[in-house]
């Protein structure tokens, strides 16, 4: 019996955060050809390290604010004779990474436009560069899927509350692009549809990624299912938008927040 994601090949941007490593672990382990992508560093290194013995994994380096290094991605992959069917943009700047761990953020008064400017390149504007080299090199020539990533915080305002005292804040520019990108998804959708290419968000909760237990304690309040979710959690769903048992779904946003935008 085949594996399910075996006719896969799935290019991924920003592979190295912990969700990016959870999404290359388990397609892999489905029988996915998975390229992966981040900028070269601590998480690109340890990625090829702990992907590296995997037959049917491959790495990039990549900056998705570079529109010169989107445009060559894709035409390195295809010299590479890798020919992605289904792409995730997944790709996005924190407040944390844009700020520093450990750093203080910026109330919203003093957020500077460079570092709006900046977020918005990354997570949207990247997201579109993506999208656009796939409109050029993939779409219409065979099947495909696009998969936006989105956020809890695309539709739903963040609570502010929950921050308050703790070294870092919902950052203003994120929720921003995490809305934008599914409005991406909305227009990109009808706009191929009749060439064969689905396009969907999906949209995390709250991960745990080693937050304090007052913090997973505030959050898990807002949720229905009482706490944040394991990173397992969400690549099962993203393995299910991977595969052709999502390929009658199209122009959707997939909450996947344990009922956090069911409130």
């Amino acid at each position: 019996m085949s594996s399910p994601l075996s006719d896969k090949t799935i290019f991924i941007t920003g592979s190295g955060g912990v969700l990016g490593t959870a999404y290359v672990h388990t397609l892999l382990e489905n029988g996915a050809t998975v390229v992966a992508s981040d900028l070269p560093g601590q998480r690109a290194d340890a990625m090829k390290e702990r992907f590296g013995s995997y037959s049917n994994f491959a790495y990039y380096d990549l900056d998705v604010g570079s529109e010169e290094e989107i445009e060559a991605i894709f035409k390195t992959m295809q010299a590479d004779g890798l020919n992605p069917n289904v792409v995730l943009n997944n790709a996005a700047i924190t407040g944390e990474l844009l700020m520093g761990a450990g750093k203080s953020f910026p109330d919203f008064a003093n957020t500077s436009v460079q570092d709006w400017e900046k977020t918005m390149r990354v997570n949207l504007t990247g997201a579109f560069m993506i999208a656009r080299q796939m409109d050029r090199d993939i779409v219409g020539k065979y099947p495909a899927q696009l998969i936006n990533v989105a956020s809890m915080y695309a539709l739903n305002g963040p609570h502010h509350p929950i921050y308050e005292g703790m070294p870092f804040k919902s950052f203003s520019a994120y929720s921003a692009t995490k809305a934008g990108i599914h409005g991406l998804t909305l227009w990109l959708a009808g706009y191929w549809a009749k060439r064969d290419c689905t396009v969907n968000t999906i949209a995390p909760g709250a991960v745990f990624n080693g937050h304090s237990d007052e913090f997973q304690k505030r959050v898990g309040e807002l949720i229905m299912n009482g706490r944040m979710a394991e990173p397992q959690e969400i690549a099962n769903v993203m393995m299910f938008l991977c595969s052709e048992n999502a390929r009658y779904m199209t122009g959707q946003i997939v909450n996947v927040d344990g009922g956090f935008s069911g409130w």
